[in-house]
């Protein structure tokens, strides 16, 4: 997994750490050489800067000009900021070079590294201050190796999350148009009756027929704007259709009792008589109803609920309210993504979130002449 994103605070932060380190350990340490300590110090740390695009071609670059610094200036045991370059080099190889690639560019830094104990210190070395090194380097490899194994984890379990959530929408896509399609079948039936009506009063009663016609031009109207979004939902799909009567606000109340049997507190605010609407609207709010009683019986931190639904002349609004921060806070979002849906599709407004006082409210506002 190579990073391919612009550069971060933290591409240019922890390179310029370890350069501050760096050049503070040689002012205070003030050792032979320590022109070129800086210089090879500060480019090092400059090409530590792209790890994240180019990890193997950097971290070889500033594990080399690191690991040269004996041949130009300081010995060996003179500085030690230069173990911080080869910390970040082991990290960056571990976390951003797939698989295990990123120890053969480690292998040859040790190689590097066993060449200047063996032709630049003076001292009596063996082969163990190679293996003391790089054990200082098998921590910050180990680490990079977990935090990508996590990001890999993190990555798909977002993916699957993605999954899921397209097929919540598919699935409230098909069953909106399952309501839309009862809708549908139910005007054109309504149409055929009356239509059959202003027929036989054609001969007896021209103003009850022309009445009547009339009402088959609206209910053809309004099953010409459920058909568009029918249509607009199925697109390609060839699944068959349900055929259940949709429900409506006026089976609000028993939607209600259903809940509270299941021992949700529902407290229902609906004027009597309920709105002639739409049937799209109609079995949207219902619908609607429905989720939001659905999400407070599961995530509700007391099982009690709110619903108020008012209307006017163009909008209905449907109001619903529970306490969160119990069982299981606010759920996996799916229910929400049901609701929206529905309202998208009749061009309304959702808004959605938790007050001060920790309650969970859903607000929906459904056109009431949505076509």
């Amino acid at each position: 997994m190579i990073g391919r994103g612009p550069s971060t605070v933290t591409d240019w932060g922890v390179p310029a750490i370890v350069a501050g380190v760096s050049l503070l350990e040689v002012a205070l340490v003030a050792p032979d050489g320590a022109a070129a300590a800086v210089v090879l110090s500060l480019l090092s740390c400059l090409a530590l800067v792209p790890r994240r695009r180019w990890p193997r071609s950097t971290t070889l670059v500033a594990g080399a000009l690191t690991l040269f610094t004996p041949w130009f200036g300081p010995e060996l045991d003179d500085l030690a900021a230069p173990i911080l370059v080869l910390a970040v080099v082991a990290y960056t190889l571990a976390r951003w070079v797939p698989g295990f690639g990123g120890l053969l560019v480690l292998g040859a830094l040790m190689v590097l590294l066993a060449a200047d104990y063996v032709f630049t210190d003076e001292r009596d070395n063996d082969v163990t201050d190679v293996f003391f090194v790089t054990s200082l380097l098998v921590p910050p490899y180990v680490l990079g190796r977990v935090t990508l194994r996590l990001a890999e984890q993190t990555a798909e379990l977002e993916r699957q999350q993605h999954l899921v959530r397209e097929q919540a929408v598919r699935d409230e896509r098909q069953r909106i148009a399952r309501d839309l399609h009862d809708v549908i079948a139910h005007s054109v039936s309504a149409m055929v009756v009356q239509t059959a009506v202003a027929q036989e009063l054609l001969h007896t009663d021209l103003d009850k027929a022309a009445q009547a016609l009339d009402n088959v031009a609206a209910t053809g109207r309004q099953a010409l704007a459920e058909t568009g979004r029918l249509l607009h939902l199925v697109r390609d799909s060839a699944d068959e259709l349900g055929l259940e009567p949709a429900p409506g606000l006026a089976q609000l109340p028993d939607l209600v009792e259903r809940f509270r049997v299941d021992g949700l507190d529902v407290d229902l605010r609906l004027a009597d008589p309920v709105p002639e609407l739409p049937a799209g609207v109609d079995v949207s709010a219902y619908r609607i109803v429905q989720e939001a009683l659905t999400n407070a019986l599961r995530y509700g931190a007391d099982s009690r609920a709110e619903v108020t639904v008012s209307w006017d002349s163009d909008t209905l609004r449907i109001r619903a309210a529970n306490q969160v921060g119990g069982r299981s806070g606010q759920g996996t979002g799916l229910g929400l993504l049901g609701i929206a849906e529905r309202v998208h599709v009749l061009g309304g407004r959702l808004d959605h979130g938790v007050t001060d006082g920790g309650r969970f409210e859903v607000d929906a506002s459904l056109p009431m002449g949505a076509t």
